[in-house]
């Protein structure tokens, strides 16, 4: 079995962000410097798909997602908070981990997977502890390689 969705060295990093705009907005440009990618159009689709409900997932978790013409296949981007950001999410609680998710716009069925994947990513207590604690970008990716790995096997 294959990873569900590419996750590249340069889409994980730790930012300082004051609101959801402003991590929407960072989602866009990383997007579009490592997947090559409009930054206008990625944030125009993510704030559509926010229009519909916030995608704060709950537990200081927010999944910002949409589908993107041209794509070949999901992409990734993974941000820690350097201070937890209000998201509006479900339960009411700040988000301090930030997982991005772009997929082709006729994607339906792997869409829904890769979110799920990260959904179950980010629900693992352990995981979620040792992402809040990596001590830099390096370590992060490297966790969520290990486990994108191992759930791929």
């Amino acid at each position: 079995m294959t990873t569900l969705y590419s996750l590249l060295p340069d889409a994980v990093a730790t930012i300082r962000a004051d609101n959801k705009q402003a991590i929407l907005e960072a989602l866009a440009e990383r997007f579009a410097q490592v997947y090559e990618l409009d930054a206008a159009q990625v944030l125009e689709r993510i704030e559509e798909r926010e229009k519909l409900g916030s995608t704060g997932f709950g537990r200081g978790v927010a999944i910002p997602h949409a589908r993107i013409p041209g794509l070949k296949r999901p992409v990734a981007v993974f941000f820690r908070l350097a201070h937890s950001v209000d998201f509006a999410a479900a339960d009411g609680m700040p988000v301090d981990l930030v997982f991005g998710l772009l997929s082709p716009e006729q994607a339906g069925a792997s869409h829904l997977q890769a979110l799920a994947a990260i959904s179950r990513l980010v629900r693992d207590e352990t995981l979620y502890t040792a992402l809040a604690e990596a001590e830099d970008q390096e370590a992060l990716f490297a966790l969520l390689t290990n486990v994108i790995d191992r759930d791929a096997a």
